[in-house]
């Protein structure tokens, strides 16, 4: 479990001040599909590097605990994002879904899904 909230604030605080330079820097430059869509690489090395700090510093005896990190962090994620960031944006939860971008929330949802298995994908390379 400390994997997991160990995990969540390296890779959210990352990504959350990432997002400010891309919706002041790139957004009005490319426009939101693909200010977001450059942002996953960047997100993706950050993932890898927090994920495998987490299991080079708690390591577990079962490979399957690096999953259960995963979810949890996953989990708190999308806490986040459903609460605080759709409330500082003023958006309601259908809203969010019916405003996104089908490319970039693809891309997004792949993320998600990256993000919970990176500490299993890295765990087993100990």
């Amino acid at each position: 479990m400390l994997r997991g909230v160990v995990y969540f604030p390296i890779v959210f605080g990352v990504g959350f001040l990432l997002g400010i330079v891309r919706v002041l820097g790139l957004e009005p430059r490319v426009g939101e599909r693909w200010a977001e869509i450059a942002e996953a690489p960047l997100m993706l090395v950050v993932i890898i590097l927090a994920a495998r700090f987490v299991v080079r510093r708690f390591p577990a005896a079962h490979r399957a605990s690096y999953l259960v990190s995963g979810g949890i962090a996953l989990f708190l994620l999308l806490i986040v994002e459903f609460s605080v960031v759709l409330g500082m944006r003023g958006l309601s939860f259908g809203d969010y879904f019916a405003e996104r971008d089908p490319l970039a929330g693809s891309v997004y949802a792949v993320m998600l899904l990256i993000f919970a298995a990176m500490p299993w994908l890295l765990g087993g390379r100990r």
